[in-house]
C-alpha cells in the first residue's frame, strides 16, 4: 500500500468568517486554545488541527493534513504570516453574508508573496444567504489574475454540515495534483510554540521542512548556535522515531531553558548548514492589488518562518517601489536571521498595520559595503531571473568565489545535493564551469591560474635550465594572491601534471624539460665528468674536485640530474661507477655469503678511503648488512 503523504494547509480570511468553526467541523479539533481566545471568540495565535482523508487518486495512499488556523483580525496578521511559512495549500475562507473583506485581500497577497500555488475556497455561512451561486461568482471575480484563479469554491455551513464532505473531496482533489514537500536532506523546524512539561522539560513545536529529523539526533538552535539533541519527538500527539517534511512536530530538547535558550522564531536545524545572517539581498515585489508602495530605506518588520526581525530596506537603484513593481534590495536586519537562498519573506510596516511587500532571498551572505558594485548587481540579477534554478545559483556562486569545493557548494540553500551535483555536471559539460579535482572553478579564473603557473615554470626553465624544475613551494608563493582558496593549489598541480607537466620530487617541470648546464657552467661540467671518469673508484676529494663556486654549481647539477652520486660529504662517484661498484659487491656476497672490508676492497680495486664510506652508504640504502667486521646482502 502506498505510504501516507503529508501536507500543510493554512486557513486565511477575514475576522469572524468562520475559519476556526470550519476547522473544528472538519477535524473535530477546536484550534482556539488560549483562554483569551475562548473569551474573545477570535483566534489570536496560531491553532493547529489534524485531518486524514483518502486521496482522490486510487493508487495513492491517504493524505495527512496539518491544518494551521491563523488569525483574521488585522491586529493579528503578523501571527498569520508566521503560520504560512511552509504551506502546501491555502484554505481561503469567505463568509457568504460579508463577502470579500480587507483582511481577505491581505491574506491573499501574503499567500501569493509566500509562493503558495494551491488553494481551495470555502464559502461559509451559506445558511445566511439566499444565493450561494452569486456569492461564489463574486469570489471568482476577486480571484481573477491571481495564482488561485481556478481554485474550487465550495459552499459550506457548519450549522447544517452542508458541503463539508465536498470540501474534504476538494482538498483531496487539489492535493492529488500537488507534489509532497521536498526532502532535500536539510531539515529546518521554525519554532512557533515553546512550553515546559513537568518531568519532561522544554518542548518546542513547529512545521518541519526540507528534511527529516530523528529521535536522538544532535541539532542546533539558530540563530544562537546553541547545541542540543532530540530526546523525544511527537507528531499529532503520537511518539515518533522519525519525522519528515510537511509534518507538525513536537521536540523535547534536554538542557534547554525555555525562557533563556530558545524563543519563538528560532530554527531547529543541523550544524553543517552554517550560521545566521545579518543582511539579506532579495528580490522584493509589491502586488498590483496593493494600496501603497515601499520607500527606500524604510524601517520595516521582516517576517520569515515563525520569526519577525526589524530591518531597513535599501534598494539597489535607490528608488521607491510602487504597486505591481519588483526591485533588488538589501534587507539590513537589526537581529540575525537563519535563512536560505530561495526562502520567502514578508515585509510589513513598522507599526505592524499593513503588509507592504513580499520577497525571495537571493543571498543570505549580503555585503553592505558592496551592495551597488557591478559584481553584486550581476550576481543578484542572475539569480533573480530564476530563483528556483539550481544551475543559476551554482554558476553565480562559483563566479563570486572564483572556486568552491563541490561538497561545500550551496550547502545552505533550498537545493538538494543531487540537484546541485546535476547542475555542476551540466555546467562543466557545457564549458560554463571548470572542474578541478574536488573543486568547481570559474572558467576565467581557472584559465588564468593555469597560465600563471605555466609561465612561472617556464621562467624557471629559462633562468635555471640546470634545475629539475620549479619548487612547489615557490609556485605556491607566486600564485598565492590569485588563488580563490589555498586548498585549490593541490588541485591545480594535479591538473597540470595530467597534461603537459610532471612532478620531479618537490618540484614541477614541463614533461619535455631535460636539465642542462647553462653555457657559463658547461666547461666546468665537462672537466668534472672527465675527472670522475678518469679514476672511477678512486676520485679526488670533493674539495679538490670542485675548488671554486663555478665548479661547485656544476657539481650540484651533476648530483641533482643523477650523473653523479654523493657517497658522503667528501666523496662523489660518477653514476656509472656507483652502479659498477654495487654490482661487484652483490656478486661477491652472493658467491661467499659474507666478506670483510679488505676482501671487498680487493674485489673493487679501490682504497679504504673509498670503500668504507661506500659500504656505509650501501648499509643505509638497504643493500648490505653489517655483522661484526663482515657484510652480507640484506634480504
Amino acid at each position: 500500500m502506498p505510504g501516507m503523504r503529508h501536507f500543510m494547509v493554512a486557513t486565511g480570511g477575514h475576522v469572524d468568517h468562520g475559519k476556526s468553526a470550519l476547522v473544528k467541523a472538519l477535524t473535530g479539533t477546536d484550534p482556539d486554545r488560549l483562554p483569551e481566545e475562548k473569551s474573545r471568540g477570535i483566534t489570536i495565535d496560531l491553532g493547529f488541527a489534524h485531518l486524514e482523508i483518502p486521496s482522490s487518486a486510487s493508487e495513492d495512499g491517504p493524505l495527512s493534513l496539518g491544518i494551521v488556523d491563523v488569525p483574521g483580525h488585522e491586529d493579528f496578521v503578523k501571527n498569520m504570516v508566521a503560520g504560512v511559512g511552509s504551506i502546501d495549500l491555502a484554505l481561503l475562507v469567505v463568509a457568504g453574508d460579508d463577502g470579500w473583506m480587507p483582511q481577505t485581500e491581505e491574506h491573499l497577497q501574503v499567500l501569493t508573496y509566500l509562493g503558495v500555488r494551491h488553494a481551495v475556497v470555502a464559502l461559509t455561512k451559506i445558511d445566511l444567504i439566499a444565493d450561494s451561486r452569486a456569492a461564489s461568482e463574486r469570489i471568482r471575480e476577486r480571484l481573477r489574475g491571481t495564482p488561485f484563479a481556478d481554485a474550487p469554491i465550495v459552499p459550506t455551513s457548519v450549522v447544517s454540515g452542508r458541503g463539508l464532505d465536498d470540501l474534504r473531496a476538494a482538498l483531496a482533489s487539489v492535493l492529488a495534483e500537488a507534489a509532497p514537500p521536498d526532502d532535500i536532506g536539510k531539515p529546518r523546524l521554525a519554532v512557533d510554540r515553546i512550553f515546559t512539561l513537568r518531568g519532561v522539560g522544554t518542548v518546542v513545536t513547529g512545521t518541519l521542512a526540507g528534511g527529516a529529523l530523528r529521535r536522538g539526533q544532535e541539532v542546533t538552535i539558530q540563530p544562537s548556535g546553541k547545541k542540543t539533541r532530540i530526546r523525544n519527538m511527537q507528531s499529532h500527539n503520537r511518539d515518533a522515531e522519525f519525522c519528515g517534511p510537511g509534518m507538525r512536530v513536537a521536540l523535547n530538547l534536554p538542557d534547554i531553558d525555555a525562557l533563556k535558550d530558545i524563543r519563538r522564531g528560532d530554527v531547529i536545524t543541523l550544524a553543517e548548514f552554517g550560521g545566521a545572517s545579518e543582511s539579506l539581498d532579495a528580490l522584493v515585489e509589491i502586488s498590483s492589488r496593493a494600496g501603497r508602495g515601499l520607500k527606500d530605506r524604510s524601517r520595516v518588520n521582516i517576517h520569515y518562518g515563525s520569526a519577525k526581525v526589524p530591518a531597513r530596506v535599501v534598494f539597489l537603484e535607490a528608488e521607491d517601489l510602487t504597486a505591481g513593481g519588483t526591485a533588488l534590495a538589501q534587507l539590513r536586519l537589526e537581529a540575525r536571521a537563519f535563512v536560505f537562498p530561495g526562502d520567502r519573506v514578508i515585509v510589513r510596516d513598522w507599526a505592524e498595520q499593513n503588509t507592504l511587500a513580499g520577497g525571495v532571498v537571493l543571498d543570505p551572505d549580503a555585503n553592505r559595503r558592496a551592495l551597488r558594485s557591478e559584481a553584486r548587481r550581476k550576481l543578484l540579477s542572475e539569480r533573480a531571473r530564476a530563483p528556483e534554478d539550481a544551475a543559476r545559483f551554482v554558476a553565480s556562486e562559483v563566479a563570486r568565489k572564483g572556486a568552491a569545493p563541490r561538497r561545500q557548494l550551496l550547502v545552505r540553500s533550498r537545493f538538494s545535493a543531487t540537484a546541485i551535483s546535476g547542475a555542476v555536471s551540466r555546467l562543466v559539460a557545457s564549458g560554463e564551469l571548470s572542474s578541478a579535482g574536488d573543486f568547481v572553478c570559474d572558467v576565467a579564473v581557472w584559465r588564468d591560474l593555469c597560465l600563471r603557473a605555466a609561465e612561472a615554470i617556464d621562467a624557471r626553465h629559462r633562468t635555471h635550465p640546470e634545475q629539475a624544475g620549479l619548487p612547489l613551494t615557490e609556485l605556491r608563493v607566486a600564485l598565492e594572491e590569485h588563488l580563490p582558496t589555498a586548498e585549490l593549489f593541490d588541485a591545480l598541480v594535479e591538473a597540470l601534471c595530467a597534461n603537459e607537466f610532471a612532478r620531479s620530487g618537490a618540484a614541477i617541470r614541463r614533461r619535455n624539460h631535460q636539465p642542462a648546464l647553462p653555457a657559463r657552467l658547461q666547461a666546468a661540467g665537462a672537466k668534472l665528468r672527465e675527472t670522475l671518469n678518469a679514476k672511477p673508484l678512486d676520485p679526488p676529494s670533493r674539495k679538490e674536485l670542485a675548488p671554486d663556486p663555478v665548479a661547485q654549481q656544476a657539481l650540484r647539477f651533476l648530483l641533482e640530474s643523477g650523473e653523479a652520486v654523493d657517497i658522503n660529504a667528501e666523496i662523489v662517484l660518477a653514476a656509472g661507477a656507483m652502479r659498477q661498484a654495487v654490482d661487484v659487491v652483490r656478486e661477491l656476497l652472493r658467491a661467499r655469503g659474507a666478506a670483510t672490508v679488505s676482501e671487498l676492497r680487493q674485489a673493487l680495486g679501490s682504497s679504504r678511503r673509498i670503500v668504507v664510506p661506500l659500504l656505509e652508504r650501501l648499509d643505509r640504502d638497504g643493500v648490505t648488512l653489517r655483522q661484526g667486521d663482515k657484510r652480507s646482502l640484506r634480504r
